[in-house]
């Protein structure tokens, strides 16, 4: 597909799809943010980017500083303006704000950030049969949040003509995947003033026509990245001259995996990574793994999270290693508003492509929590809803995609909901 350059004169279904082309991975969504703003700013919007839009001492799972300059240096090879680019510096999100009357204060969040795995390139792939597949090899949009995106301009358009009471938020979040950028975009001060919070997901296995007025229970959940670092030493020669990091590490996997599940309600625990670079006639010096742990409230979380420190911190003595953990992304638990959630439903009644409309238990995480918990805390009220989007694999998956009337339903929802809050 051709490259835009601007997307104030693109539909929303062709800036998903120039989004989808452009995957951008956590804390590297340069392009993205950057064309964002500049619509935006052209609808009458203030921009606040990078370091602005977020506390950066909270951020976490912060790539290499090498990867986050060479994300840099493609967005612009790709045509991001130069302007916004050097506004970012080297942080990434922004929040749009615009007041139109004396009303409440309205917020919308939607994430930006695309998955590090590689897509599908295959015809049975409707992205890369139509030609709008990635061209960023292991980065891919496979979770929607190119919609999100869209429709989050899509809101931002749709107000552009100053028909609304209040001042509207609009909140473009980078590393939602992982946990990484909600505590510290609701740690940027920006949400402090907010009356009423939407946050919304695309797909989440439900049809079009289908309105999620309410995701309810996610689970809070914390990911932990883990180094052991031991001594080489010939297998053969000497093996007692060594001290076996990769041992340490599957020593702490199996029990990870024993550790007792909590009475009081939902835990789970998962290694998902494991890499020790390691000659097999050497003893393995360093091995590294990454951790999730996930409990229904955020006291169970931090017991899984405990133990799963504790085990580490065994397993390492047993094998007379060292280790250094690092917490990779976190999230906690929220409850909707049922006011909001009604509001939603209203509009969703409203909508004539909406046919659907439930109250669905998440199962989930997702790090909106904490936007919306900042919200309720300040005296404000919130809800995470969900739009249907016929999604032919499941998130996260190789040949996720979706049907981009989504984005148009979205749009109408969450600008009748707005209305209807202000």
């Amino acid at each position: 597909m051709d490259t835009l350059t601007a997307f104030s004169d693109a539909s929303l279904h062709e800036i998903r799809r120039d989004l989808h082309a452009h995957a951008e991975a956590g804390w590297k969504e340069f392009r993205t943010t950057a064309l964002l703003a500049a619509e935006l700013e052209e609808l009458g919007y203030g921009v606040h980017l990078g370091a602005d839009s977020v506390n950066p001492d909270e951020r976490m799972g912060v790539p290499p500083e090498n990867e986050v300059a060479a994300a840099r240096e493609r967005a612009l090879e790709a045509g991001a303006p130069t302007e916004y680019i050097d506004r970012m510096s080297d942080i990434t999100g922004l929040v749009a704000v615009r007041k139109f009357g004396d009303g409440p204060t309205i917020g919308v969040r939607t994430d930006i950030d695309a998955l590090e795995r590689q897509e599908a390139m295959d015809d049975d792939h409707r992205p890369a049969r139509e030609g709008f597949a990635s061209v960023h090899p292991g980065e891919m949009h496979a979770c929607g949040h190119d919609a999100h995106a869209a429709i989050g301009l899509g809101v931002a358009r749709e107000f552009a003509d100053g028909e609304f009471d209040g001042t509207l938020k609009l909140f473009f979040q980078a590393a939602e995947e992982g946990g990484r950028g909600g505590k510290p975009m609701a740690e940027s001060g920006y949400l402090d003033d907010v009356d009423h919070l939407l946050a919304v997901h695309v797909g989440l296995d439900e049809p079009v026509g289908t309105v999620v007025s309410s995701y309810d229970a996610p689970l809070a959940n914390a990911k932990l990245d883990v180094t052991f670092e031991g001594e080489p030493a010939h297998a053969g020669g000497e093996p007692n001259a060594g001290r076996n990091a990769l041992q340490a590490a599957t020593a702490a996997i199996g029990n990870l995996y024993g550790i007792a599940r909590h009475g009081g309600g939902q835990t789970r625990v998962n290694v998902g990574r494991v890499n020790a670079d390691n000659a097999q006639n050497v003893i393995c010096e360093e091995a590294t793994m990454r951790v999730e742990v996930r409990g229904g409230t955020h006291d169970l979380n931090e017991y899984m999270l405990g133990r799963t420190r504790e085990v580490i911190d065994g397993a390492a003595t047993m094998h007379d290693v060292d280790y250094e953990t690092g917490l990779y992304g976190k999230t906690t638990t929220f409850e909707n508003d049922e006011s909001v959630i009604e509001t939603v439903e209203v509009a969703a009644d409203a909508t004539s492509a909406v046919d659907r409309i439930i109250r669905k238990e998440f199962g989930g995480s997702e790090d909106a929590s904490y936007l919306i918990r900042r919200v309720q805390r300040r005296g404000g009220t919130a809800a995470y809803l969900g739009i249907g989007a016929n999604n032919p694999a499941g998130h996260h998956t190789a040949y996720f995609d979706i049907d981009e009337t989504a984005i148009d339903i979205g749009v109408d929802v969450i600008g009748t909901a707005v209305r209807q809050l202000s």
